[in-house]
């Protein structure tokens, strides 16, 4: 069994549909879609962290993704053999970044599965839009999607993303039937001091893009002994403006605050906390780095904490980093905490 051919091609017009949208926002043009610049205006308004820029941000990605070419490039990795009914599958999304969870939906559509989603109250407006459009274009998939706020039931399968803590009620809830639970991942990056002025002013994209909120968003550095932080500020200077978002602002006050009050040693911009700390997870508005003296003794650290790491970004060329301002734009085969969803789905 193939995916259905027809519902690919509503996903291909989902894709030029945004990828249009995108551009005429971007160059101003009046004719850009007012029903969709609505949705945006309401989900910012419900949500401030949804700000419009970021918004679009995550719009052009998936417009970039939604081609023929690498839908079929994607899908083509898989075998749809199993003749087979659709199965309902739960999905528990998570609200933190805008779409989070559409990669989600598309692995179970174009699966030939049936979409039960429970969205986060931070993201409630634009995928049923996006769902609405492309039910427009394939009228098939209105009985394929279908959105709740009440308790989950009558479902085979479930996908759920969330905290730590959220994990261990969804390993409770849903533990009986086939699942992938997500819990709270981070993404790091790993500087030898050799790297220029463009590729840290990259590095910026990937801390500060969503405000950080993002599992895929650099939250910790490494950094070799003696190393001058003074070229990653100056690179970072690029994203002053962050401090106008108020809601940035405000964590920026308090975690401040907190650490001159807790007399922690820290850097600072007037935009971004350097914090040395072996933790992962940094608060909004701050940067944790630690110091490492042998590079491949620190990959077998990062080796050993895998499944608290999202991504592992750098200059090297080794499997796996992700460049420098690319940990926001996934391809389609790049799956959360490296579980192969669609191979999931197809072997229910």
């Amino acid at each position: 069994m193939a995916p259905d051919r027809n519902t690919i091609d509503a996903f291909v017009k989902l894709g030029k549909y945004l990828t249009d949208f995108c551009e005429k926002c971007y160059s101003n043009d009046a004719e850009a879609d007012s029903n969709l610049k609505d949705v945006i205006a309401r989900a910012g308004h419900h949500n401030g962290w949804f700000t419009e820029e970021n918004v679009l941000f995550s719009l052009k990605q998936w417009g970039d993704l939604l081609t023929e070419k690498k839908l079929n490039d994607w899908l083509s990795q898989y075998s749809f053999t199993k003749e087979k009914e659709p199965k309902t599958i739960a999905i528990v999304m998570a609200g933190n970044i805008p779409l989070v969870g559409f990669h989600d939906f598309i692995c179970v559509l174009l699966s030939g599965n049936k979409v039960l989603a429970k969205l986060s109250s931070n993201d409630k407006l634009l995928l049923p839009f996006i769902a609405k459009y492309l039910i427009e274009q394939e009228p098939s998939l209105e009985a394929k999607i279908e959105f709740t706020d009440a308790k989950l039931e009558n479902y085979d399968a479930v996908i759920a993303t969330g905290s730590n803590n959220t994990s261990r009620y969804f390993e409770y809830y849903f533990g009986k039937k086939p699942n992938i639970i997500r819990k709270n991942r981070n993404s790091v990056a790993v500087l030898t001091g050799n790297e220029t002025h463009d590729e840290l002013k990259a590095l910026g994209e990937d801390i500060f893009r969503y405000y950080g909120l993002g599992c895929r968003n650099v939250s910790k550095i490494y950094v070799p002994k003696d190393y001058d932080f003074d070229g990653l500020f100056n690179a970072l200077f690029h994203y002053k403006d962050i401090i106008h978002q108020h809601k940035y602002a405000n964590n920026y006050d308090y975690n401040k605050a907190v650490y001159l009050m807790s007399e922690f040693k820290i850097l600072d911009n007037g935009f971004l906390i350097l914090k040395e700390d072996e933790a992962l997870t940094s608060p909004i508005s701050a940067l944790f780095y630690s110091h490492y003296e042998n590079e491949s003794n620190l990959r077998k650290k990062l080796d050993e904490m895998e499944e608290q790491i999202q991504c592992v970004v750098s200059s090297s060329t080794l499997e796996g980093d992700i460049n420098f301002g690319d940990t926001q734009k996934p391809s389609l085969s790049d799956y959360a905490d490296g579980i192969d969803t669609m191979q999931f789905l197809l072997q229910l």
